[in-house]
């Protein structure tokens, strides 16, 4: 289980890191894309994209921090802070949409019914 639960670990960590990407250094090409802005839009939310990737590297380095520090529950410690801001931040961020559909966010989102197979 120990294992298992460092592969779900670095999975959310580099799940993250991409994220972190594309809200800094890749927001004017590929985030702005992934997102679905259109380059005003971009313009507008660009600031606050960045505040919000910078958060999100936050989340990247407990998580790593998590997975190498050399004491166990330390590593533990700084896991359980990581996955449950994911968690607390996922369920805010989904609280708004669950009136919308769930297409009506990433135009990225790999769900059948949202036309992208």
């Amino acid at each position: 289980m120990l294992l298992l639960a460092q592969i779900v670990t670095g999975v959310v960590a580099l799940i993250h890191v991409y994220i972190v990407l594309l809200e800094t250094v890749l927001f004017n090409s590929r985030g702005r894309r992934v997102f679905g802005l259109s380059r005003e839009h971009a313009d507008i939310v660009r600031p606050a994209m960045s505040n919000q990737g910078c958060y999100n590297g936050f989340l990247v380095a407990a998580l790593v921090v998590g997975l190498v520090h050399p004491d166990p529950a330390v590593g533990r410690a700084f896991t359980v802070f990581g996955l449950a801001c994911v968690a607390v931040a996922g369920v805010w961020g989904g609280v708004p949409s669950a009136a919308r559909s769930p297409c009506s966010g990433w135009r990225a989102w790999p769900w059948p019914a949202c036309g992208a197979a």
